[in-house]
C-alpha cells in the first residue's frame, strides 16, 4: 500500500523510512531509524528528485506509481549519488525507459563508477542553469562537498521550495507527519539533526557556507531535504543553526562538555570533581564517558558547547585510545573556536597531557585554559586550589 503526502497541489512526498537500520553508513547508531526522502513535481513535465535506498525500494516504487497516476516520468534530478539516494537508479530507468537524467558533471562520472553505462539521456548542469518544466523553471546550484563532490541543490520558484540534498537533514524515521512543525522538533529532533550535521557534513563547513550564500538569495518558504522532515515554518531558526554549525561557532557558548576516558575510575573521579566545580560556579555542564558513549554523540555535543574539558590517562606512552580517537575526530571535522581545559593522568611517565596539547595546537582557534591538571594515580585534597584556578580560567567572565 502506497504512503504519499501532497505538499502542494503539484508537489508530492514519495519517500520512505527504515526503522530496522541499526547503523547509518554502517558507522552511526540510528535508534530512531532513518528516512529516505524523494519528491515528485507534476507540472507539464513530471520531475522526480532522487530515488532511495534498496531497503525501501518496494514502498518507494509504490509511492511513485501512485503519485504519477496515469502519467510517466519525464525527469530524474540526481542531487546526490550516495547509494542511500541513488541505489534505485537502474531500476527506475527500466520502469520508465524514457526518463531523462539531470545532475552535475561529476554525477555522470559517479553513475559510471556505480552502474557502468545506463540507457538514459543525461544533462549536466552547473550554477544558475535552469530546466523549464511547464509553469516554472527549476534553478540548479552546485554544492560540492556537501557532502560529496557531485551534489547539487534545486530551487523551485513556483512553490518557493529548496530541494537541499543532504543539507538540513537529520537522523530519524518519519511517521505520519512529514513536517517539522508537526513534530516537537527542538526537543526530540534537534539533537539528531545536530548529530547528523556534525558527523556527516561537519568537516565541510566552508563548503556549506558557500552553498548557503548561493541558495539563500532566493525566497525560500519550504526546504525539502533528503533525510528528515520538510520545513515550511520557522525556517530562519533552522538556517541559523546551520550558520553556526558551518562556521564552527557554538550554539551554547557558555555550556561545558566534559569528556573523559578512565581505566579504573581515577580519571573519571577527577573529571567529575572538575565538573562539580564548574557547576558550582554557575555554568551548565554535561559529562560523557568516551568509552561508553558513541563518538557521534560526543562530537555532536562538541559542536554545541563552547567550552570543553578533556580528561585522559596515559596508555602505552600515548593517549587512552577512546580519547585519542575523539581528538582525531575533532581534528578531522575541523572543530575550532573552543576553549579547552585538560586533565592528564597516569602513575609513571605521564605523556597524555603533552599529546593532547599538541593535538589541540593543530586545530584552529583552540584556546587552552591553564593550568593543566596532572593526576598522579589519584587526585589529592591539596589539588582543590588547582581545580578552582582551572575552572576560573576556563569559564572566564562567566565564573561566579
Amino acid at each position: 500500500m502506497h504512503c504519499t503526502r501532497r505538499i502542494t497541489d503539484d508537489l508530492y512526498y514519495v519517500g520512505a523510512s527504515d526503522r530496522r537500520l541499526n547503523m547509518f553508513e554502517n558507522l552511526y547508531p540510528v535508534p530512531k531509524g532513518i528516512s529516505y526522502n524523494s519528491y515528485l513535481i507534476k507540472d507539464e513535465k513530471t520531475v522526480l528528485f532522487d530515488t532511495a535506498d534498496h531497503a525501501v525500494s518496494e514502498l518507494f516504487f509504490e509511492n511513485l506509481s501512485a503519485a504519477l497516476g496515469d502519467r510517466t516520468l519525464d525527469y530524474l534530478i540526481i542531487q546526490h549519488m550516495e547509494p542511500d539516494h541513488a541505489a534505485l537508479l537502474q531500476s527506475l530507468i527500466r520502469r520508465y525507459p524514457g526518463v531523462k537524467l539531470v545532475g552535475s558533471a561529476k554525477t555522470l562520472t559517479l553513475i559510471g563508477q556505480f552502474f557502468g553505462e545506463v540507457n538514459a539521456e543525461f544533462t549536466a548542469v552547473k550554477d544558475g542553469d535552469t530546466l523549464p518544466i511547464g509553469s516554472r523553471e527549476l534553478t540548479f546550484y552546485t554544492a560540492p562537498m556537501v557532502h560529496w563532490p557531485e551534489v547539487i541543490m534545486t530551487y523551485d520558484p513556483k512553490s518557493k521550495t529548496l530541494f537541499s540534498a543532504d543539507a538540513f537533514g537529520t537522523f530519524g524515521a518519519l511517521g505520519g507527519s512529514i513536517y517539522a512543525d508537526e513534530l516537537n522538533f527542538e526537543k526530540e529532533w534537534l539533537p539528531e539533526a545536530r548529530r547528523y550535521y556534525a558527523n556527516i557534513v561537519g568537516k565541510y563547513g566552508q563548503q556549506v557556507q558557500m552553498a548557503l550564500k548561493k541558495v539563500t538569495a532566493n525566497d525560500i518558504e519550504r526546504i525539502c531535504s533528503l533525510h528528515g522532515p520538510v520545513w515550511r515554518k520557522n525556517i530562519d531558526w533552522y538556517m541559523d543553526k546551520y550558520q553556526k554549525w558551518s562556521s564552527y561557532q557554538p550554539e551554547d557558548p557558555d555550556d561545558v562538555l566534559v569528556v573523559y576516558g578512565s581505566l579504573y575510575g581515577h580519571t573519571k573521579n577527577a573529571a567529575e570533581a572538575l565538573a562539580a566545580t564548574i557547576s558550582h560556579k554557575g555554568a551548565r555542564v554535561i559529562v560523557r564517558d568516551a568509552s561508553n558513549v558513541d563518538l557521534s554523540e560526543i562530537l555532536s555535543e562538541t559542536f554545541r558547547c563552547g567550552k570543553l574539558v578533556i580528561a585522559c590517562p596515559t596508555y602505552n606512552m600515548g593517549m587512552y585510545p577512546p580519547i585519542s580517537h575523539y581528538m582525531q575526530t575533532m581534528k578531522e571535522h575541523n572543530i575550532q573556536n573552543r576553549r579547552v581545559a585538560l586533565i592528564e593522568s597516569g602513575s609513571w611517565a605521564i605523556a597524555s597531557g603533552k599529546l593532547m596539547r599538541e593535538s589541540l595546537e593543530g586545530m584552529k582557534n583552540m584556546t587552552i585554559a591553564e593550568p593543566m591538571i596532572t593526576v598522579l594515580s589519584s587526585i589529592r585534597e591539596d589539588q582543590c586550589a588547582v581545580f578552582d584556578a582551572l575552572c576560573d580560567d576556563l569559564l572566564g567572565s562567566n565564573a561566579q
